[in-house]
């Protein structure tokens, strides 16, 4: 049935909202959006990247990183430059402000761990569901590979389970 209770969808959307109202008073204090969040997480993890590496690690286009650069750019956090090897190619680096950043984000994860605390839903389970997610996501390119997702049978589905929405 198409219950908003049976769709996958939905809770998938309402958890992204909430992960993002969570995020978003511990990053303002760094002066940073969500998305400029993950950015950086990529960046602080692999010093420098190209672009379209950047965009393949985060799952999405350049059409929308690249804007979160540019902000990044403007605010002192990362330098862009093209690629000695490939003029089409754009490399990410941090700058010493970008670098001295990851010191005043490192009590994040900790925080958003603290903020389920009293919560129905055991710190175990938050991890657990992360590790569920991850399955979900290893191996999707929604706008590059659509034959990857299950096909839009239900039977797939127990019924009444899950919708294939």
């Amino acid at each position: 049935m198409l219950y908003l209770e049976n769709q996958l969808c939905f809770p998938l959307y309402a958890a992204s909202r909430l992960t993002t109202q969570i995020y978003t008073p511990l990053l303002d204090e760094l002066g940073l959006t969500y998305p400029q969040y993950l950015v950086l997480l990529v960046l602080w993890q692999h010093k420098e990247m190209p672009v379209t590496e950047i965009c393949n690690k985060l799952l999405l286009e350049s059409n929308t990183v690249t804007p979160l650069l540019k902000r990044l750019e403007q605010k002192g956090i990362v330098n862009r430059r093209r690629s000695e090897s490939d003029e089409r190619s754009v490399i990410v680096s941090l700058t010493r402000e970008g670098t001295a950043l990851k010191e005043r984000a490192l009590s994040i994860p900790e925080k958003i761990v603290a903020s389920f605390s009293g919560s129905n839903i055991t710190e175990a389970e938050v991890i657990a569901f992360r590790s569920t997610l991850l399955k979900l996501l290893a191996g999707q390119r929604p706008s590059r590979n659509p034959s990857r997702y299950p096909s839009r049978n239900p039977s797939r589905y127990p019924r009444g389970k899950v919708s294939n929405n």
